[in-house]
């Protein structure tokens, strides 16, 4: 999209689209599928808490998953306004004053939730937000160095989400199928850390933002995110149906081995060079990694 359509898409965007822009769908719809995913897990594996929590644990969830995205694009407004001038706050959509109320209510409101929960919640909480600060804020901003960078989407995704709401939802103890989870999300988490680079070249590289895609170039770090890939899907599929005795091996196994193909065949067709195709691919990713949290269930209720 130019910075022309960005400008007439801001004269007549809603404030509910822009909000809704501001927080990044995919990473909302993840985080949604994650805390059902594992809502549905434990209930399989142990005892199955209220709906009324799972509701507040997402209300959390989307705070928390706000506020990073939202601290992000405060502080990259500039580079957007190259790499994706569709954002709100970078084509005018939203103000930046508004955009800081969001943030802050975002980070405050699930502190609030998480303190009548107890230490584990709270910990929780206030580890996604720390980390997302660090990543985007300075003196820290993380995000320079891409090895790090990566460690913290890594960490949110397969640490602070899964341990940290499975937990929750059982009081004490991880069932087996979170943990297969949770080190499936490692590698993927990864993937896309660095997979998400490739289509903002030019804007990381004229603001000295030194990713993978900067100092490697976007077809090696498309190499790297399929390889990441490979490891977590294999890993499900050979490891899974070996060490979740509860899961049903077929279905465990088949699921990932015809997911992983798919993402290969559509790595290997995707254009590091052409930023909208390769967006195409990520997004695609993005779509994978909302499935593993149905296929992990599925293989237990099945």
């Amino acid at each position: 999209m130019t910075a022309g359509t960005a400008s007439a898409r801001a004269a007549t965007a809603s404030p509910a689209g822009a909000l809704w822009r501001f927080a990044r769908p995919h990473t909302i719809i993840g985080t949604t599928i994650s805390i059902i995913g594992l809502y549905v897990l434990v209930a399989e594996e142990a005892t199955a808490p209220p709906l009324w929590d799972l509701a507040c644990t997402l209300v959390a969830g989307w705070c928390v998953n706000v506020f990073i995205v939202g601290v992000n694009e405060i502080t990259d407004v500039e580079i957007d306004r190259v790499n994706k001038p569709f954002l709100p706050l970078a084509s005018g959509e939203l103000s930046m004053g508004a955009a800081r109320w969001i943030v802050g209510l975002c980070a405050v409101v699930p502190v609030a939730m998480a303190l009548t929960q107890g230490a584990l919640e709270t910990g929780a909480v206030l580890a996604g937000l720390a980390i997302g600060a660090a990543y985007s804020l300075p003196p820290l901003r993380l995000k320079r160095f891409p090895l790090v960078a990566s460690l913290c989407i890594t960490g949110v995704r397969a640490i602070v989400v899964n341990l940290g709401v499975a937990l929750h939802f059982t009081g004490g103890g991880v069932p087996a199928g979170v943990w297969a989870l949770t080190l499936f999300v490692f590698p993927f988490a990864f993937a896309i850390a660095i997979l998400k680079d490739v289509p903002d070249l030019e804007g990381d590289r004229s603001h000295h933002i030194r990713t993978f895609t900067v100092r490697m170039g976007g077809r090696a770090v498309l190499r790297m995110g399929l390889a990441a890939l490979a490891v977590a899907y294999l890993g499900m599929a050979i490891l899974g149906p070996l060490l979740l005795e509860g899961a049903q091996p077929v279905v465990l196994a088949g699921t990932h081995l015809l997911v992983l193909a798919v993402l290969v065949r559509a790595g290997l067709r995707a254009d590091p060079a052409d930023p909208a195709d390769f967006t195409r691919f990520y997004m695609t990713v993005w779509k994978a990694f909302f499935l593993e949290y149905a296929l992990v269930p599925l293989a237990y209720v099945v």
